[in-house]
């Protein structure tokens, strides 16, 4: 059996890889990140799983040529903030991170891909395995409102303009304005701040609507190696509690975690959610 090596972050996102991995008749070694990823990586059929921290690159490096692995899958979310966290990075680590002049998801991760590629271990794209979960273009639960499409129009152009210097996916709009842009915080909770603000107002609302539409993008260019676009059933939780009506994604670049329960979930919370082309 040919093994495959995973690099395991945090959500269900690495489970539903390493489960459609054996599925195809891979032997699976995962680096399971301490810092981010479920304990439940232990119980799903790998070959092996090794626990290690965030800034040891070279005992990940070790881990897999000791087991044989030279291509590699990266799953699951690593917070963008950790990088100002107390994790030590090994020697390796710390020359890479000083050595890039920008430290944004893509030169970060784009820089520990090369040096991956460097020792011999080429990391794939995170989506190759689970083509079914990308969603598909077309209107996926009822159809957004005159007013919710205008949102998204407004909020992709805001979105793609802020992608392309790699700030974040994720805009939350209300009545064609800019209510919260995601940075280091991620989709959650950036939708969560939209919420507080606008249940930060007094009274109801007059003319214009506290409705809240959310538009998740891909990245021009998005490298599906790493920091795919995700939505799972916690994002439509969030929403929910957030006074979110609408969802818009884009097409063939964001994957449904459990989409039959995504999809539920909105349909019950009156949730439009929206697949356009990217």
């Amino acid at each position: 059996m040919e093994r495959i090596g995973l690099i395991a972050g945090n959500g269900k996102f690495p489970l539903l890889v390493l489960d459609a991995a054996r599925a195809q008749g891979y032997e699976v070694v995962v680096v399971a990140i301490k810092e981010e990823a479920f304990p439940e990586i232990e119980s799903h059929g790998a070959a092996a799983v090794d626990w290690l921290s965030l800034g040891e690159l070279s005992k990940l490096i070790e881990t897999f040529r000791r087991e044989g692995v030279s291509r590699a899958i990266m799953a699951g979310q690593v917070k963008h903030k950790q990088i100002f966290s107390a994790i030590r990075p090994d020697w390796r680590l710390a020359k890479l991170l000083l050595s890039l002049t920008t430290r944004n998801t893509d030169s970060l991760l784009g820089a520990v891909a090369k040096v991956l590629a460097e020792e011999g271990i080429t990391l794939e794209s995170s989506t190759g395995l689970l083509e079914p979960l990308l969603v598909k273009s077309g209107t996926l639960t009822r159809p957004p409102t005159e007013q919710e499409r205008k949102n998204i129009e407004y909020g992709r152009a805001v979105a793609r303009q802020l992608a392309q210097h790699d700030i974040g996916q994720t805009v939350v709009i209300a009545e064609s304005a800019c209510v919260a842009v995601e940075a280091m915080e991620g989709t959650d909770a950036t939708i969560e701040r939209a919420g507080h603000i606008m249940g930060s107002l007094h009274g109801d609302a007059s003319t214009l609507s506290r409705a809240l539409t959310v538009v998740k993008i891909a990245k021009p260019n998005q490298d599906m190696r790493f920091d795919v676009p995700v939505i799972g059933v916690k994002t439509i939780e969030v929403m929910q509690a957030a006074g979110a009506s609408c969802l818009a994604l884009d097409a063939g670049k964001c994957l449904l975690l459990d989409g039959d329960k995504i999809l539920d979930a909105a349909n019950a919370a009156g949730i439009a959610v929206v697949a356009d082309p990217a």
